[in-house]
């Protein structure tokens, strides 16, 4: 079964689909190392950061592990088939770390921009509170994940919408699972958490200061970034 070039929406998820096929078909056999990051762009006809992002994707699906400085190596999935086989074919599956961020720049920022309107001086100190934890914290403890967390669900309730709170909550969830916590390792460092920290920062001076174009500006912004950061700092050797 080849590779068959791809020029379409949604690159990213059909590049995993695809991929998925050729395991299904045995092209690629449990234990078995994928072709270079570089290789699979060429055959593709894509960027390598779209690559990236279906590898990424693949083994949030446990179909793939990203081992560091090795590879991507194709898992054996027969209890991922034996579950999907007892489980309703109308299940959603778990969205990807792209999707999460994607929604979340939907929503974030005018809940940010609504914050600034909004938020109580006990709200501010909250998302003050919520700063400094980040800022006392290193790239290397797991609690930074806490932290983030917490800034930007004070960041919702200072909105003034329960619902916004709910839909929030809803997509950090996903962010909680192992599988994304081991992914954010392939990239995280001290330097990426430090300008995630100013990014945070910025958004919260906005708040401060009442100026919602500012806050939402910001916001953006952050999004934007992690989700480049996501896509490019990861590296297959």
């Amino acid at each position: 079964m080849p590779i068959v070039s791809i020029d379409n929406r949604r690159l990213y998820r059909q590049i995993s689909d695809q991929i998925c096929r050729l395991i299904d078909s045995g092209e690629y056999k449990p234990g078995e190392r994928l072709p270079a990051e570089r290789i699979l762009a060429e055959q593709l006809n894509v960027s390598r950061p779209t690559v990236r992002e279906a590898l990424i994707a693949l083994e949030v699906e446990g179909r793939v592990e990203i081992r560091g400085g090795a590879g991507v190596f194709v898992l054996d999935n027969k209890e991922i088939r034996s579950e999907s086989t007892s489980t309703s074919s109308a299940a959603v599956p778990m969205p990807g770390p792209f999707e999460v961020l994607f929604a979340r720049d939907l929503i974030e920022p005018d809940v940010a921009a609504l914050a600034a309107k909004n938020a109580t001086a006990g709200q501010i100190a909250e998302l003050s509170q919520a700063m400094g934890d980040m800022v006392c914290c290193s790239a290397s403890d797991p609690r930074r994940l806490e932290f983030d967390r917490n800034f930007h669900f004070a960041m919702a309730a200072a909105s003034g919408n329960t619902a916004l709170l709910l839909a929030i909550q809803a997509l950090w969830a996903p962010r909680e699972q192992v599988v994304y916590i081991r992914l954010e390792d392939h990239f995280h460092n001290e330097q990426v958490w430090q300008r995630s920290i100013l990014e945070h920062r910025e958004i919260l001076e906005a708040v401060k200061r009442n100026d919602p174009k500012a806050a939402r500006t910001a916001m953006h912004r952050h999004l934007k970034n992690a989700r480049l950061r996501f896509a490019s700092n990861w590296r297959q050797e």
